[in-house]
């Protein structure tokens, strides 16, 4: 039938006409009357989840927050990211970001896709109001409170992404079915999960992850749920021995937190070093440079068109 929305309640399927958003903000069943709730005026399709410790600690966002301008790690992670949508899908109209947390990248996408409307979801609205600040301007941008693991719309967009979000979630090829669904023939997704189990440490343990992928896991469970693999490299390959050097060390409980703030608040001469290099590294990986090995991994696929 075409682009479709869900009703939560029932899971009757309700054509999305052209030009109309897909999760309009006032909605109503047609089959059943169900309305969605609202909390903090975002349309809420997984309330009981809000701000729980659901795969991340929503305190975390305020760290967050402070710490991505300007960061050797997510500054040039951002332009990875958003240099291949501009590859590989630069005319998508309609985009959903799974996860987007405090609106870091979303910012980014709305710059690279200034004509599409775009649809940040996240399961923490505590998370969703500092992407909201970060996006005032910009009237393309509707905000969700949403479980990736139930996507309430099929055939709906021309991209979608989750960037460091999958991770968190024990059914992850169940959210890759789900994003996979979401898309029309022909649309894409951009991935991004942490790699290497090797590198297993306290700062995932902080960051309440349920995996570092094994390299190749992502590309062959997206291919399971029916994506076709366009791009697939490492992250952070120049920098893998500094990392794994830094997560050999255990802090003791009372030290954690100290241990994660020296994560962000780095003296401003080393994150200027080390966002230099990553640079360097995405202009390599840009050109065509392929890592065997990385910090990170970062997948595209494509829904095959009909």
């Amino acid at each position: 039938m075409g682009a479709s929305r869900i009703c939560p309640a029932c899971g009757m399927q309700h054509a999305v006409a052209k030009g109309e958003a897909v999760w309009p903000e006032v909605w109503a069943c047609g089959a059943c009357d169900h309305v969605p709730p609202r909390l903090d005026g975002i349309v809420a399709f997984a309330p009981d989840l809000a701000d729980t410790l659901t795969g991340f600690d929503p305190k975390s966002f305020s760290t967050l927050s402070k710490s991505e301008d300007g960061h050797y790690w997510f500054e040039p992670r951002n332009r990875l990211i958003t240099a291949l949508i501009g590859r590989y899908f630069p005319t998508a109209l309609r985009y959903l970001e799974i996860g987007c947390g405090t609106g870091f990248v979303l910012r980014g996408v709305h710059e690279a896709l200034p004509n599409a409307a775009l649809v940040a979801s996240e399961i923490h609205p505590s998370g969703l109001a500092h992407a909201r600040r970060r996006l005032a301007d910009s009237a393309s941008v509707q905000f969700v409170q949403m479980d990736a693991r139930q996507i309430p719309a099929r055939e709906a967009f021309d991209l979608v992404g989750a960037y460091d979000v999958i991770e968190h979630i024990e059914e992850d090829e169940r959210v890759l079915a789900e994003l996979h669904a979401a898309l029309v023939p022909g649309g894409g997704a951009v991935i991004a999960v942490p790699q290497h189990p090797f590198l297993w440490s306290q700062a995932d343990e902080l960051g309440h992850h349920v995996r570092r992928y094994k390299r190749g896991e992502l590309d062959a469970k997206m291919r399971t749920v029916g994506f076709e693999i366009l791009f697939s490299g490492s992250y952070t390959a120049l920098l893998l021995p500094l990392m794994a050097a830094s997560r050999v060390h255990r802090s003791r409980p009372e030290q954690l937190e100290a241990m994660l703030k020296r994560e962000f608040a780095l003296a401003p001469w080393v994150n200027a070093v080390l966002r230099a290099v990553l640079e360097g590294e995405v202009t390599l990986t840009l050109a065509g440079m392929r890592w065997p090995a990385g910090g990170s991994r970062i997948v595209v696929g494509r829904k095959p068109a009909a």
